[in-house]
């Protein structure tokens, strides 16, 4: 049997990257899936965001692994279509163990007093308001359950350090550490655990974009990977440039399972060191 054998788990942002990395490890250890993204790209957002297609992987995946899955094309920002998903895939998987709540978006960079209204906008309303909007529709179903669970918010080490250009993304994410820190005093009597996870760069479509290459190196026309891993290496003391998704997961699947039964109210930083 898995470490997760019997459980559900729902996953946003699940058509790729972490979100997809999580689901099929979870699916690994026995946990059947309830998975939401987004087909819609923002205008403010410089990299392609997740397809349809992205998402049907994400179901290929698991169902590979002979686990159930209920994937829907829902976004966070509507707490109605959330709550819809999130419904539908406890009412054919038959209950509510783990929430991830994974979405997240990276607007385009810009100072502070450059940054337009809409891509700070459109960063909390993801980044932060999308996150209690998943929550509010999904951990009712592990009360209700009566079993306790644990609840892992996707936030960065951008809400610990600091860097220039991404106060909207960092203001969103460091929201989320007293979001997590408050429902995990109010759900630990329900044996709810709920904690942050911050890491230094990953290696997934939301960094490896043009975009993101210039923000790392403004000091050329048109930077590489290469270029990217350069100073994005300089930033971790391990020697590393930036994480796979599947390091994540990892800690991920400690939290959620059976040996994170006692953490709870915490932020996990997987750094390489960069605070160091």
């Amino acid at each position: 049997m898995g470490r997760l054998e019997g459980k559900v788990a729902f996953i946003t942002g699940a058509a790729r990257g972490q979100g997809r990395s999580h689901a099929v490890r979870l699916a690994q250890e026995g946990a059947d899936i309830i998975a939401i993204d987004t087909s819609t790209q923002l205008g403010t957002v410089d990299y392609p965001m997740s397809t349809a297609d992205d998402l049907a992987e994400t179901a290929r995946l698991v169902t590979a692994l002979d686990r159930r899955i209920v994937a829907r094309d829902a976004d966070v920002r509507d707490l109605a279509e959330t709550a819809k998903a999130v419904d539908e895939g406890v009412a054919e998987l038959g209950r509510l163990d783990i929430v991830l709540a994974n979405a997240g978006i990276m607007s385009r960079p810009a100072s502070v007093l450059e940054l337009t209204e809409q891509a700070w906008q459109d960063t909390v309303d993801i980044n932060l308001t999308g996150v209690w909007k998943s929550l509010r529709a999904s951990v009712p179903h592990i009360l209700a359950g009566g079993c306790g669970g644990s609840v892992v918010i996707t936030s960065s080490l951008g809400a610990i350090w600091a860097n220039e250009n991404t106060a909207h993304y960092s203001a969103a994410k460091a929201a989320l550490v007293m979001l997590m820190k408050v429902m995990a005093k109010e759900l630990a009597p329900q044996s709810i655990r709920v904690n942050t996870i911050h890491t230094t760069t990953v290696a997934t479509g939301m960094v490896l974009n043009e975009s993101t290459y210039k923000l790392f190196r403004p000091d050329l026309e048109q930077p590489t990977r290469a270029d990217f891993d350069e100073v994005a290496r300089t930033l971790n003391k391990l020697p590393v440039a930036a994480l796979d998704p599947e390091d994540v997961s990892e800690t991920v699947l400690h939290l959620v399972a059976d040996s994170g039964r006692y953490i709870t109210g915490t932020c996990q930083v997987l750094d390489a060191g960069g605070q160091l």
